[in-house]
Parts: structure tokens; C-alpha cells; sequence
């Protein structure tokens, strides 16, 4: 599993953290978290799947996400089970469109999209975690699991 993002504060990478976390309490996954100023193409080819993760900037994704997955030409994703997270600075909106706007580009690159749903129960993570600024207590634990579900997931499909 891979989890790339773009993050202007350190926030957003603090979050890929956290579901890094999670996805390492399954045995057979591993797990890599990497910028997309610093990707290991290499380990992103490999990956069976990819989330994607990038703060909310006036109310949706980032342009640099934005550019960098329509100009990523060495990996294909297609077939590749995806998901995306977005972190906010203040409570306003925008993270959902965020999250559902990263969703239609990964549906664009043919990949498999999973979020966990309410398929799981509480915590209900509809599209994809969000954390306001780095994420409180809670916003870290749903992080988390929702690493964890998405390794779930992967060793559902792919194993």
C-alpha cells in the first residue's frame, strides 16, 4: 500500500502518518507514505493500492495533487484499489468536495474505489477521513482505522 499526498504544513503528512499506522496492525501489508515531491515509483508501480491525500484549499483539493495526477505517467493505476483523505485548517467545508473531487479523478485512472462506508460501522468514514489541522483525538483514531479497513480491503481483494 501506498499513501501519497501533498501537504503545505506538515498536516496532511502527520495524517498519512496515521493511516500508515493502522495499516501496518495487518501483518501482511506494507505500507509506504510519500510525498509527491519524493515518490518511489518503484514501490507506487508495486502497490496494489493507492490513498491519496491533500488539504482543503478553497474548498476543494489541492492543484498540486491536481497536476501531479495528470501528469504522472510512469505508474498506472488502473485496477489499483484507491481511496482518498483531505485535512482542513478551520471547520468551513470544502474537505467532502475535496475528497469527492480526488474520487472522480481516481475513478478516471480506472482505479477501484473503497472508503469502508458504514459497511464496518462506527466509526462511518463516507468518502474518506477528515482531519482540521493536524486532527483531534477522535480525528486521529478514525484516521487510523480507516488505514487499517483499506488494508482490510487490500488483503480481501489482492490475497
Amino acid at each position: 500500500m501506498a499513501v501519497v499526498y501533498y501537504s503545505k504544513t506538515g498536516n496532511t503528512k502527520k495524517v498519512a502518518e496515521l493511516i500508515a499506522q493502522g495499516a501496518n496492525l495487518i501483518e501482511t501489508i506494507e505500507v509506504k507514505c510519500m510525498s509527491i515531491e519524493e515518490v518511489d515509483n518503484e514501490f507506487l508501480t508495486e502497490a496494489k493500492t493507492v490513498i491519496f491525500g491533500s488539504p482543503t484549499i478553497s474548498g476543494t483539493f489541492s492543484w498540486q495533487i491536481k497536476q501531479w495526477l495528470d501528469t504522472m505517467r510512469t505508474v498506472k493505476f488502473g485496477g489499483k484499489l484507491g481511496a482518498v483523505f483531505a485535512t482542513a485548517n478551520y471547520v468551513g467545508g470544502g474537505a467532502e468536495v475535496a475528497e469527492l473531487a480526488m474520487i472522480g479523478e481516481l475513478l478516471v485512472k480506472g482505479m477501484l474505489v473503497y472508503s469502508s462506508g458504514v459497511a464496518d460501522g462506527q466509526p462511518f468514514i463516507h468518502y474518506g477521513p477528515v482531519c482540521i489541522q493536524d486532527g483531534d483525538e477522535g480525528q486521529k483514531e478514525r484516521a487510523r482505522i480507516f488505514g487499517e479497513r483499506i488494508a482490510k480491503k487490500t488483503v480481501e481483494l489482492f490475497n
